[in-house]
């Protein structure tokens, strides 16, 4: 937060005071970005999803400052970079991470309880609901690390259990098993056309 602040305010400097600033992220609060202005009407975040180039959507956030022209200007930039932009407030996680995260907690919690293991977890998303990847594989595809930070911005906005992180993806962050680049996480990815589930 404290770089991108401080980006937002050298930018301000810079910039002709009709310029629109975008920030893409996927937790941190555009308003507290557009406070450190004098153009808080022209501050937008951009939310787009990874991989970026395969992935299609968009999130356009605004904020309670965030003037109804730019809001529309940049939806209509980002149908120009052939996405699909979906309007969103400033809300921590937007939509998307507001939903995907407490559905990857609860995988979490599924497997520490017992529920199932890794494997029967992530094949009952993919074969039973249709999901291109099972809850734990998208985990490991997106970073451990990752998910923890958002989940723990989301628990401090909203202090619910479901935004709440389960133990073991602590316990794997602070092991530096963050999923895909680390060569571990859910799976061991030292083979990585077979990964293997690991053993917890």
């Amino acid at each position: 937060m404290e770089i991108k602040t401080e980006l937002f305010r050298e930018l301000d400097r810079m910039c002709r005071p009709e310029v629109i600033l975008a920030s893409n992220t996927s937790s941190i609060s555009i308003t507290k970005l557009a406070a450190v202005t004098g153009r808080p009407e022209n501050v937008i975040g951009m939310h787009f999803f990874n991989p970026v180039p395969v992935m299609k959507l968009v999130e356009v956030v605004r904020t309670i400052a965030t003037d109804d022209a730019v809001y529309e200007e940049m939806v209509a930039f980002g149908a120009k970079l052939g996405k699909t932009a979906v309007r969103a407030h400033d809300s921590t996680g937007f939509i998307v991470n507001r939903l995907l995260v407490p559905y990857l907690l609860d995988a979490i919690r599924a497997l520490e309880e017992g529920v199932g293991s890794i494997e029967d977890i992530d094949n009952s998303m993919k074969l039973g609901c249709g999901h291109p990847m099972g809850p734990l594989t998208l985990l490991d595809f997106v970073g451990l690390d990752t998910t923890y930070y958002i989940a723990n911005i989301m628990f401090d906005e909203f202090r619910e259990r479901r935004f709440a992180s389960p133990p073991l993806l602590k316990r794997l962050v602070l092991a530096g098993w963050n999923g895909r680049k680390a060569g571990r996480g859910f799976y061991d990815y030292s083979d990585p056309q077979k990964p293997k589930a690991m053993k917890f």
